[in-house]
């Protein structure tokens, strides 16, 4: 029995990831995800004034800045009790969502698939329409996702003045209110994209899209019209399943999510938070305070079992050589590893195709990236309903001056949904300043390491097991870790001087 360890490198988006994977016999028998990069910002914000947290905090990532200026803005406001008017909710709820539209659709288009596009691949029957749509800078379907999610950003530029890192929201509200002219120019920007969605990516209505409600009716449609098998869904769907994309990749079965769209007036959003308890099947109410960090694994200064992030600490102690692998932390649901992103989004909202196709077969792969693009419908018909909503409230007001001089002693959180899942803030506040603020990032929770219990995390989980017939092109890996959409420059920030050999995928 031969056993060696593999460094693989699966960069292709901002942040730095390895894989380190120990094979016996050309399977995986253990997996360590690496976080190469230190992220500093917990520590950056310590002794600041809270509101630097909304300038600061929408650095943490170039991708997802409205997410940390959400959350950050939730957090404020909940320490010092600020409700925000409806008009403001509504504005950030638009901006949000259209972050994440661009999301789904590059990391579908310009990140996810283009590994079918492996020389692998080269002898399928599907590879020429797999080169002509998916090939890097050239494809059809990747020109087209170029143009629309540049486009759907300019929403957030209407709306916020800039993106990314935006600081249009504000404990109270927003900087400037809708007009008919953003409202006009945000219209136009959704039709276009919507049209664009409808023909190449799903070949048919969006309506109709939206409409089917299990795997049964999804396959059917699909196969009912050639325009729908040969649009960059069909192209994914055949690709996929043949390949079996739809039989790897399982980790963790329990999800996580934190709810969609804060609604005007309320705790509730529009689509509901929640934990999915595997060993049950059943949907629990969200209870922030059981969310805990481990850092066992981690080069961080060390402490007992895993802890609230109120109480956490992210001081460095990087200790090379040792069993601590990563720059990541360990986050936990009490004692589950969970896995986040819009499968367990749409799975806890009780989305009818999803939850069918979940039941059937598992989380997977395929599903979770083919939730990825379920989400982009539901998104476009949201924003568009968001707009309407905006309109009738534009003689509100967008912003209620909090009149806070010194901020109040005290701890609160902001939770929200960006496009890879889960995103938390955990704010601390003494004497009028910062004096805790821990930020758990999507991909922290899919990308965790072992915690203190020596339990993996969901990517590591996923991985173990797999055969690699070809450690020099570990292609199902990339399949498997892409289909979260990782985010790494979310989880660290420093890159290490140490060599390594790594094998490109």
């Amino acid at each position: 029995m031969s056993r060696i360890t593999v460094d693989i490198d699966l960069n292709r988006v901002e942040g730095d990831l390895e894989f380190q994977v120990d094979l016996e016999d050309g399977v995986v028998v253990d997996a360590r995800c690496v976080g190469t990069l230190y992220r500093g910002f917990e520590q950056i914000m310590i002794g600041r004034a809270p509101r630097d947290a909304l300038v600061i905090t929408p650095r943490v990532c170039g991708i997802c800045g409205t997410a940390h200026l959400y959350a950050a803005t939730l957090a404020l406001e909940q320490i010092a009790h600020i409700t925000p008017p409806a008009h403001a909710v509504q504005v950030r709820n638009l901006c949000l969502m259209a972050e994440t539209l661009q999301s789904d659709l590059r990391q579908s288009f310009l990140f996810f698939t283009p590994d079918f596009c492996n020389a692998i691949y080269a002898a399928h029957p599907l590879a020429a329409e797999l080169r002509d749509a998916f090939t890097p800078l050239k494809g059809s379907v990747v020109r087209g996702t170029l143009k629309a999610t540049r486009d759907v950003l300019g929403i957030v530029a209407l709306f916020g003045g800039q993106w990314p890192h935006s600081t249009y929201m504000l404990p109270g509200g927003i900087s400037q209110p809708a007009n008919s002219r953003r409202i006009l120019d945000s219209r136009g920007i959704l039709a276009a994209v919507r049209a664009w969605f409808e023909q190449s990516v799903i070949g048919g209505r969006l309506e109709e899209w939206m409409a089917l409600d299990s795997a049964d009716a999804l396959f059917r449609w699909q196969a009912a019209a050639a325009g729908r098998e040969r649009s960059a869904l069909g192209l994914f769907n055949r690709f996929s399943r043949d390949i079996g994309l739809h039989r790897l990749g399982r980790g963790t079965g329990h999800l996580l999510s934190y709810g969609v769209n804060p609604q005007p007036l309320s705790e509730a959003r529009e689509l509901p938070a929640g934990f999915f308890n595997a060993d049950t099947q059943q949907i629990e109410t969200l209870d922030q305070s059981q969310i805990n960090e481990h850092v066992r694994h981690s080069w961080f200064l060390d402490y007992p079992g895993g802890r609230h992030p109120w109480e956490g600490e992210t001081i460095p102690d990087h200790q090379p050589g040792s069993d601590r692998y990563t720059w990541a932390k360990a986050p936990r649901y009490g004692d589950k590893v969970v896995q986040t992103g819009p499968l367990a989004e749409l799975r806890i909202a009780g989305e009818p195709l999803i939850s069918d196709l979940l039941a059937r077969e598992g989380d997977n792969t395929w599903l979770r990236q083919f939730a990825r693009l379920r989400r982009a419908g539901w998104l476009i018909g949201a924003m568009s309903e968001t707009l309407q909503a905006i309109k009738a409230s534009m003689d509100q007001p967008h912003y209620i001056d909090p009149g806070i001089d010194i901020w109040p002693d005290g701890e609160s959180y902001g939770l929200v949904e960006a496009a890879r899942g889960g995103l938390g803030h955990w704010l601390r506040i003494r004497n009028g300043v910062i004096d805790k603020y821990q930020i758990v990032t999507p991909t922290a929770w899919n990308a965790s390491p072992r915690d203190s219990a020596g339990r993996h995390g969901h990517w590591e989980q996923s991985i173990i097991g797999l055969p690699v017939p070809d450690p020099a092109n570990p292609v199902d890996i990339g399949h498997i870790v892409r289909s979260h959409d990782p985010c790494l420059v979310c989880t660290v920030h420093f890159i290490g001087s140490q060599r390594k050999t790594h094998f490109n995928v």
